[in-house]
């Protein structure tokens, strides 16, 4: 991302050399954004003055415009389609009130739309009652910063996505605050980007939502009570660290859905007061290092065909559910974790518990099996039921334990 920021320095100490600023307001000569495009050549910008501009398709092609907005100007799409159409390099828009974005089937209305366009910067802007909020197409070397976006989604048929990224690379999304849309933050194809310190909450489907999205990192971002909380599918060399997943509850609700993930690692996340923590299926070489489950009906749910994945250093704290398992264990490796269901002792007082824990319980296995068997989860017979399990496991994997429980919770 080094190489992004160093450009973005180059082109604005070099483009304000010769450029000239048309300002629009209601009483300037240039009372028009469309006009104002229309007028500036590449390296100029544009600053609008605070007021109400009912404009819409308002588009950018082939200029390298800088857009300012002085006390957020309203730009009024008036629900009849996109607001800024952008096709061009080195562009940035800032400081923007944009809302009042039209839904169709039939295009992808956005506030804002940018295809095919390298080195921008889209920082601090709001945008309101919107269909998509920024949409990027083939587009990369980018940064999207600082916007508050915000909807009312009631279905997803007739909502779109508040940051929607397809087929691009080499993104910086960061500290975007969005809320009521489909998606919080959606990405298709979007390889080498950087998700940092956003929220996501009270989205209609997924916070975060990406699929075939291979080496991005996915840090310090907060995933709170959205519809289905976070799904990651189909990527590959990814890192989550430091996330905040909570309250995403629901029956088809996960804190962090994972399908057919190889090679990552999720590390320093916690996952709190989520239906499912974690459902993880047909992942691969995944590391779960150091993260905190806390409160969660199950904080690890484990489906078929996942292999060589590593569970250490993890908290696991008032579960209803700890781990729950379909399958074999395929070389899965559970080890030095905090199981606050532990009862084991430690006599030579060095931290690790004697009696290695088995974090599958046969209430789970008859829950997966009978769903209605949920009711008698704070049963004495349920206790029993699990205690004689743990004894002489025989529906459970008797395989998949924690040999080196931990007596204390891990600091991290």
């Amino acid at each position: 991302m080094k190489k992004i920021l160093l450009f973005f320095s180059l082109f604005f100490f070099v483009s304000t050399i010769a450029a000239k600023e048309i300002v629009v307001c209601h009483e300037c000569d240039v009372s028009s954004i469309k006009r104002a495009v229309e007028l500036a050549k590449s390296g100029d910008t544009i600053r609008i003055k605070k007021g109400l501009y009912k404009e819409y398709e308002i588009e950018i092609i082939g200029k390298s415009l800088t857009i300012i907005g002085e006390d957020y100007p309203v730009i009024d799409a008036e629900m009849k389609g996109t607001a800024f159409k952008i096709k061009a390099d080195d562009f940035s828009i800032e400081g923007l009130h944009i809302k009042n974005i039209g839904t169709s089937h039939t295009s992808d209305n956005a506030s804002i739309l940018v295809s095919r366009s390298k080195n921008f910067s889209i920082k601090n802007n709001r945008l309101s009652n919107i269909f998509f909020g920024i949409l990027l197409e083939r587009s990369e070397n980018g940064i999207i910063e600082g916007n508050i976006i915000r909807s009312k989604a009631r279905s997803q048929a007739n909502s779109g996505n508040g940051i929607h990224v397809w087929h691009s690379k080499e993104l910086i999304i960061e500290d975007n605050d969005v809320q009521g849309v489909r998606d919080g933050i959606y990405l298709e194809f979007a390889n080498n980007c950087d998700i940092i310190n956003n929220v996501c909450k009270e989205n209609l489907r997924y916070g975060l939502h990406f699929m075939f999205s291979d080496h991005n990192r996915y840090l310090e971002n907060l995933f709170e009570n959205n519809g289905a909380g976070v799904a990651v599918m189909y990527s590959k060399f990814i890192e989550m660290e430091r996330n905040l997943f909570r309250k995403n509850w629901g029956s088809a609700s996960y804190g962090l859905l994972l399908k057919e993930i190889n090679d990552a690692t999720l590390k320093h996340n916690i996952f709190e007061d989520n239906t499912i923590a974690i459902s993880a299926d047909n992942t691969n070489r995944i590391d779960y290092l150091e993260n905190d489950f806390i409160s969660n009906g199950y904080a690890i749910r484990i489906r078929g065909a996942c292999y060589k994945n590593v569970f250490r250093r993890n908290n696991f704290l008032a579960n209803s559910f700890d781990v729950a398992y379909t399958g074999n264990i395929n070389e899965n490796e559970f080890s030095r974790n905090y199981w606050s269901d532990y009862t084991g002792y430690d006599l030579n007082k060095d931290g690790i518990g004697d009696v290695p824990f088995r974090p599958v319980k046969l209430f789970s296995y008859l829950v997966n099996t009978t769903p209605e068997a949920i009711i008698l989860l704070r049963s004495m017979f349920i206790g029993l039921l699990d205690f004689s399990e743990k004894v002489s496991p025989v529906f459970t994997p008797a395989e998949l334990v924690d040999p080196q429980p931990q007596m204390k919770k891990i600091k991290w």
